[in-house]
């Protein structure tokens, strides 16, 4: 009778296929259920009957209790353990941030009985093993570029000049991301770490000028004095100014396509030139004003000293 009754529920509720019906090559069930206001009524539930084996009719009401409780969709096993998925579309607000103001909503306001259990998966479980690789990732990229200026500068200053670059191309890259309203992920991040290359190539071409201007004069004998180095440094900055800013534009006009860009994978695109064209505008103004600058302090030592 268990069984006969749980076919009674399963033809009213989820419906039964009595046929099918053929559409040129395609085929399509025929499935036969109770309307829905039978199906949301429970006293109209149980009064179905159910028929036993010598043929008798019996109303459902004296086989089993109708109740309508709410509870998930689905039950999935997962890890040997029975798992039910709550999804949630989040607007206007990044993963994360969403995660972090739900937990706390849910330790302050639900109750989880002994023997269960929350995790946050989806696209938050993607964040955090992506953001567990980018703490990897990112030291690890601003030490070969470390590395790579010291086997190419040979000293330690100019390679710490260079890197200053990095901090100031975040200044821009922070507020372009703030202007178009972009939330940090990982997108964002990968073009971080392409900015800091970027970043390290107009630093080099600034420190190749100026060193290039300075030992120029020097092999000349005319670096008796720190005019004679103001001297140096205006003609490897300021008149040497067109191959640096060549060099900056074409980056920065090569990357400002993909911000107008539609199509698939255009979101993800965006999110990657975003911090790249933010961060080479103000890489640029700081090595063209502040690069000079910090090449006088410290070259100036010698004058001082004397």
């Amino acid at each position: 009778m268990r069984a006969r009754a749980e076919e009674v529920i399963l033809a009213a509720l989820s419906g039964l296929a009595v046929s099918e019906t053929v559409e040129g090559r395609e085929r399509y069930a025929i499935t036969v259920r109770y309307g829905r206001e039978f199906r949301d009524d429970p006293e109209a539930l149980e009064r179905v009957l159910v028929p036993t084996p010598k043929g008798a009719q019996v109303p459902l009401a004296q086989l089993a209790e109708i109740v309508f409780r709410t509870g998930p969709d689905m039950i999935r096993n997962e890890d040997g353990q029975l798992v039910s998925f709550v999804f949630v579309d989040v607007k206007g607000i990044g993963i994360p941030d969403y995660v972090e103001i739900a937990r706390e909503v849910v330790g302050e306001k639900a109750a989880i009985p002994a023997g269960y259990s929350l995790a946050w998966a989806g696209q938050y479980q993607h964040f955090e093993r992506a953001k567990a690789k980018l703490k990897v990732l990112v030291p690890l990229t601003l030490f070969i570029v470390l590395f790579m200026l010291l086997m190419n500068r040979n000293t330690l200053m100019e390679a710490l000049i260079i890197l200053l670059a990095i901090p100031f191309s975040l200044i821009g890259a922070v507020w372009y991301l703030y202007a178009l309203d972009y939330n940090v992920s990982v997108a964002v991040w990968v073009g971080m770490i392409a900015l800091a290359g970027l970043d390290a190539e107009l630093g080099v071409l600034m420190m190749l000028y100026l060193n290039l201007a300075y030992r120029q004069r020097k092999a000349r004998g005319e670096m008796r004095d720190f005019s004679d180095l103001s001297a140096a440094i205006v003609e490897g900055a300021v008149r040497r100014l067109r191959p640096k800013l060549m060099t900056g534009l074409t980056l920065l006009l090569g990357l400002l396509p993909i911000m107008w860009s539609t199509g698939s994978g255009a979101d993800v695109m965006k999110r990657i030139a975003a911090p790249m064209v933010g961060g080479i505008t103000s890489a640029l103004v700081m090595v063209l004003v502040v690069f000079p600058a910090l090449f006088a302090l410290w070259k100036g030592r010698e004058f001082r000293s004397r």
